[in-house]
């Protein structure tokens, strides 16, 4: 147990998914999973853990941004000994190339905090993603025929923005954006495990193109099946 999860050490998998809505944690693991136990309420940060495909999996609610994210990733890699965490996500995208329920394999994020610093000492903006579970997710999308873009992920600080014109793509290239990954990765460094995040583009930053929430969700659960095979490769 830790301050944030009431767990027992043995009730979290190897692997686990982090969508941020704990709800939607809850509507992904009764959708997959059988033999499905809720191992964590505290909070309400939602955690359940089951079988998909005879494999045991963890879909646990991460919070919104990186303070968040870091403290359920930090406890889960840390004092869990999970070794693979796969985020899955909604993104707005800022590629005219990348579209409105496109799937996105985050290589890298480029985050405004320091949060590497002060969590890992990395004096670093971009922090890439766990390599061996990147290449694992597209060897699996490639076998089920998925396509998925590339790129680097801007793990945003700020929702509400006081200068909306504040633009970094162009400086780091960047090709969506999300509030998530950068402290996800930093803290696969530090504890010497594998993390990787996947998104689905829920919103279109040049095109103005939006979602409604039901399109979001029906939408979504391709990028799920698509982590969920992962795991299976990964442990099976």
């Amino acid at each position: 147990m830790t301050p944030h999860i009431n767990a027992k050490k043995e009730e979290i998998a190897k692997v686990v998914l982090m969508p941020g809505d704990p709800l939607r944690a809850k509507t992904v693991a009764e959708k997959y999973l059988t033999n499905l136990k809720l191992v964590n309420e505290v909070r309400n940060m939602l955690m359940y853990t089951g079988k998909y495909k005879n494999i045991e999996v963890t879909i646990a609610g991460s919070g919104m941004g990186c303070p968040s994210i870091g403290i359920y990733s930090y406890e889960l890699f840390k004092f869990y000994d999970v070794d693979y965490i796969i985020r899955i996500g909604s993104a707005g995208s800022y590629n005219p190339n990348i579209k409105v329920y496109d799937i996105f394999n985050v290589r890298e994020a480029f985050g405004e905090s320091n949060y590497a610093k002060i969590a890992a000492n990395i004096d670093n903006n971009l922090i890439a993603a766990s390599e061996k579970l990147f290449n694992e997710i597209e060897n699996v999308a490639q076998a089920k025929g998925i396509k998925t873009h590339t790129g680097i992920a801007h793990a945003a600080d700020v929702f509400y923005r006081y200068d909306d014109s504040l633009d970094f793509t162009h400086i780091h290239k960047l090709d969506v954006v999300e509030m998530e990954s950068y402290a996800l990765f930093t803290n696969a460094i530090v504890t010497q495990k594998h993390a990787a995040t996947l998104l689905t583009v829920s919103d279109h930053l040049v095109t103005k193109e939006v979602t409604t929430a039901l399109e979001r969700q029906n939408n979504f659960m391709t990028m799920v099946e698509l982590a969920l095979d992962t795991a299976v490769q990964l442990m099976g």
